[in-house]
């Protein structure tokens, strides 16, 4: 379990899934990103990407403790629901077990952020209990992006629709919702920074504590390879010319900066700092620092 510090903030990962994905003509996570291309950036060795040319990538929650508040960042894709994300299986995983691990409760928890509302992001905002979905976190206020929530509901999409069936709406009726605007502060410390592109909405979280900063990514960037060539979007980005000016000038902003950058999709060791290289940029890691 990694775990970091940010001045008086904590930011510990607790994992769901690790996926290695095979590079795809057909079906590419990124179009570029050819075994062959891959080669090329021989940092992302052996960390993020296999020597057979997969790339690494997980799926997990980042637990963010700060002084007075305990805020879950993104919660992964649940138990209990068959998505084509994992083949149409449901996931059955020890989630809950490894958040206890951690010394978090379920009811301890404040709030929570969905960076965005994709399947991934938003599956242990609820769990099933008697046959019925409900709050995983029964005490947490759910900071939602009033923009992003805005665009999905009035997205016709039959799969995004059963996610916001079964993970958002129950939060919305246990009336534990903040409908939130990107820039929304939720303590002296975190605060979501507009990130958008990859969805209308989506939003970073930025942490500020002692004299210390951190960024949590969120999907704004989703692999390592993408410092090296910021231009390589995924087809599903909602806008993938904008998510790629978005994200090189991001990348901008903190090179070369004490920043902590935690990333939403980066294997182990997940969090590191932003370095120029030439016209772009590379990720030099940072192992857990607790």
């Amino acid at each position: 379990m990694l775990s970091w510090k940010i001045g008086a903030v904590t930011v510990t990962r607790i994992v769901e899934i690790e996926l290695p994905v095979p590079y795809s003509a057909a079906r590419p996570f990124l179009a570029e990103a050819t075994p062959e291309a891959l080669r090329q950036i021989p940092w992302l060795y052996p960390n993020y990407v296999t020597e057979d040319g997969h790339l690494r990538l997980s799926i997990h929650a980042l637990l963010v403790e700060a002084p007075g508040i305990r805020l879950v960042v993104d919660t992964c894709i649940g138990n209990d629901r068959p998505r084509s994300l994992v083949g149409g299986q449901a996931l059955s995983t020890d989630f809950l077990a490894r958040f206890a691990e951690a010394g978090w409760t379920r009811e301890g928890v404040d709030a929570v952020v969905c960076t965005h509302l994709h399947v991934d992001h938003v599956g242990w905002n609820t769990m099933l209990e008697g046959g019925k979905w409900v709050p995983t976190f029964p005490k947490a206020r759910y900071l939602i992006g009033r923009a992003e929530h805005a665009h999905w509901s009035a997205e016709g999409d039959a799969d995004q629709q059963e996610i916001l069936a079964d993970s958002v709406k129950p939060v919305f009726d246990a009336g534990l919702v903040d409908l939130v605007e990107m820039d929304h502060r939720i303590s002296p410390e975190l605060r979501l920074v507009p990130t958008p592109g990859h969805t209308p909405g989506h939003v970073s979280v930025a942490i500020e504590s002692e004299g210390q900063r951190g960024l949590i990514t969120g999907d704004m960037v989703h692999h390592p390879c993408q410092l090296a060539h910021p231009d390589w979007s995924p087809p599903f980005d909602s806008d993938p010319k904008a998510s790629a000016v978005m994200r090189r000038g991001v990348f901008a902003d903190v090179a070369d900066q004490p920043i902590l950058v935690i990333g939403t999709h980066f294997a182990a060791p997940t969090a590191g700092h932003v370095k120029r290289d030439g016209a772009a940029f590379r990720f030099e890691e940072s192992n857990s620092n607790i």
